[in-house]
């Protein structure tokens, strides 16, 4: 079987084991493709795996042998699903490999916004307790998770997970979902109440024509004075110039997200620079451990394939 890996370094720094992959069959690995060059390279490809790369009906028309898409991801908006149904491509994705580490992130960064863990130990390393004339120099306000309301956006595995330790914190926890829903400890509100009754919002919801720009000026205005903002979710959920807005106007208080709009982030990216927003760069699902465990979902998508049992099939 000839199989393609576009975009491998977006998945393995060389942390992985090649090998998973080259028992099915001769692979060619990729770092990275240009999308104009992506066509050529899979033209006689068998089964292509891909994170990121986009897969067009111009691109899947390039490779006639094309059988399998194989995805490094939960999200398959990269994925053309009615060219590939049209040429009979079968598209699996690998879905709850990250779902303890997304909810670890969300949580890294809603203590880092708690603790000022950074801004403490950068006064350390500078000497500020050095020399200090206190015992405790707690310069930077810090704040206890207990007692303040978590609104979670989305039921999902991440979600449910992000409830999970928000309640191990004895945070009040309200969710909005599309689905009417029941669980213990959890109330289930409208968006709008939602905005309204969160200390924090977390965003946990998938990205489609429904939840794109949901957080935009109008959602924004809705929330608490002060409120915390937090996004691992998918960039375009959020219109960033209005974060931007509700940011400098101290409509909020902070926002932490993990994911942009576009990526890599560009140097016009509206939130680059912005006073209390913190960025990290789309890594809440990166541990080795984590990817080595998506490497495993890829190969055991790939294995059902050929055995004539294809599961997690999104198309």
């Amino acid at each position: 079987m000839k199989i393609v890996v576009p975009d491998w370094k977006t998945v393995s720094i060389g942390d992985l084991d090649e090998a998973l992959l080259t028992r099915f069959g001769e692979v060619t690995f990729y770092p990275l493709t240009a999308q104009e060059e992506l066509a050529a390279r899979i033209a006689d490809a068998e089964a292509v795996l891909c994170n990121k790369a986009l897969m067009t009906a111009e691109v899947m028309a390039a490779a006639p042998k094309l059988k399998y898409i194989g995805l490094f991801a939960t999200g398959y908006n990269n994925i053309d699903l009615d060219a590939a149904k049209a040429r009979g491509i079968t598209v699996c994705n690998a879905g709850g490999y990250s779902t303890e580490a997304v909810a670890q992130h969300t949580f890294a960064l809603i203590l880092e916004l708690a603790n000022r863990v950074a801004d403490y130990q950068a006064l350390v390393q500078a000497g500020g307790w050095v020399h200090s004339d206190v015992f405790s120099p707690f310069r930077y306000p810090m704040t206890e998770l207990v007692g303040k309301t978590i609104g979670v956006i989305g039921y999902g595995n991440i979600a449910k997970a992000v409830i999970r330790i928000a309640k191990a914190f004895g945070m009040t926890v309200l969710c909005h979902t599309r689905t009417k829903r029941e669980a213990e400890g959890v109330r289930f509100v409208e968006f709008e109440e939602l905005l309204r009754q969160s200390d924090i919002v977390s965003v946990h919801c998938p990205l489609n024509e429904q939840t794109r720009h949901l957080f935009n000026s109008r959602a924004f205005a809705h929330m608490k004075d002060g409120a915390w903002f937090i996004n691992t979710a998918r960039g375009p959920i959020v219109d960033e110039a209005a974060l931007r807005t509700a940011l400098e106007t101290d409509k909020l208080g902070v926002a932490a997200v993990d994911v942009l709009q576009r990526e890599p982030m560009r140097a016009d990216c509206p939130l680059l620079g912005v006073k209390n927003c913190f960025i990290t760069p789309h890594v809440a699902w990166a541990p080795q451990v984590t990817r080595a465990r998506l490497l495993d979902l890829v190969c055991e998508n790939l294995q059902a394939y050929l055995d004539g049992t294809p599961q997690n099939v999104v198309n």
